[in-house]
Order: structure tokens, then C-alpha cells, then sequence
């Protein structure tokens, strides 16, 4: 499990470079995003765009990654695949984030 981080118009960038999140790396993954949320302010967006699977326990560690986050930052993801777009549905945990449907949305501020 890697995270790539870069700041874009004012936006933290946060990609995950792995086509999994599940239990196997959940806390490494939450680990993970407390450090490259660290010292940030605004915007965080995670950049979703490689991962194809997410299970109940990456789920479990995006939200513990937004319950971590400090005052005044805001997690956002951009470019679920339909799987994982999928998972956040049913679960109505699109109603708990902004969901962008790309990358590019995301940086300018588009939610769909």
C-alpha cells in the first residue's frame, strides 16, 4: 500500500496506488492518511481512480481517515469505478462524502 500526494489548486491530492482496499491493508491504509493529512489545510482529495475492490474494512478505514481529519479539512474522492462507486452507494456513504467523477471534477470543485 503506497499513497502518492500532491497539491493542486489549493487541494491536497491524495492517490492511492493499489487496486485494493480491504482488511489486509485497512489500518496500514489509515495509518497512511493521518500522515499525508498531517500540517494540511482544506481540501483533501482522494484520488480513488486505481483501486478496483474495496470491502467493509476499507470502508471502515476512509471513514476513520475522515473522523481523523483536523479542523478545517474536508475529505472528498474523485474517480470511483463503478465497483467501488457501488459500494459507496449501497452503503449510503455517498450521502457522507462528496463523490466527484473525476479527478479533474474534483480539483475544480464539481461534485456530481
Amino acid at each position: 500500500m503506497h499513497l502518492s500526494i500532491r497539491t493542486e489548486k489549493g487541494a491536497t491530492i491524495i492517490s492511492v496506488d493499489a487496486t485494493r482496499i480491504d482488511a489486509a491493508v485497512a489500518i496500514r491504509f489509515k495509518d497512511l492518511m493521518r500522515d499525508a493529512a498531517e500540517g494540511r489545510s482544506g481540501r483533501i482529495i482522494l484520488d480513488l481512480g486505481r483501486v478496483d475492490f474495496i470491502d467493509s474494512s476499507g470502508l471502515g478505514a476512509i471513514v476513520a481517515a475522515m473522523k481523523q481529519l483536523e479542523k478545517g479539512q474536508k475529505l472528498e474522492l474523485a474517480a470511483l469505478n463503478s465497483n467501488v462507486d457501488k459500494v459507496f452507494r449501497l452503503t449510503r456513504m455517498d450521502t457522507v462524502f462528496p463523490i466527484h467523477d473525476s479527478l479533474g471534477s474534483a480539483v475544480a470543485g464539481h461534485a456530481h
